[in-house]
């Protein structure tokens, strides 16, 4: 039985750069999004190492927000946000971009402190929302 006879439906978004694993930039299953983790990565593919710290949490967002319009979805309804970043210290600025980004929607959320990341950034987000 394939995914989609068992309601589950792999996402990639054409304008975003396409997974480099195996895996989709989300799946849409039983009313729901599942957003893979995002990394500051630009449409064109260009990995934002180095750059400021809140224009890599405003790149990981703006490709949540792509991948949740691409499946139906939208900021207004995420459920779950897990943030993973390689400084604590970023946990404010994050704060900052988040909320501007977020508007009125406050899904739960967790923020995590990890040593590093891939292509050496500094942030990764993954979501889950309600589809529709």
């Amino acid at each position: 039985m394939s995914t989609q006879e068992r309601g589950i439906e792999s996402v990639i978004v054409p304008t975003l750069q396409p997974p480099r694993g195996h895996y989709s930039h989300g799946v849409c299953a039983n009313g729901f999004v599942f957003v893979s983790g995002q990394l500051p990565i630009t449409p064109e593919g260009e990995r934002l190492v180095g750059a400021p710290f809140a224009v890599q949490a405003k790149q990981a967002l703006d490709n949540v927000a792509t991948i949740l319009t691409a499946c139906g979805s939208s900021i207004s309804r995420l459920v779950q946000v897990r943030v993973y970043i390689t400084n604590v210290d970023d946990w404010g600025p994050f704060n900052e971009v988040y909320a501007a980004w977020a508007g009125d929607a406050k899904p739960a959320r967790c923020v995590v402190p990890v040593p590093a990341l891939s292509h050496g950034v500094a942030v990764e987000i993954e979501a889950t929302a309600l589809a529709g």
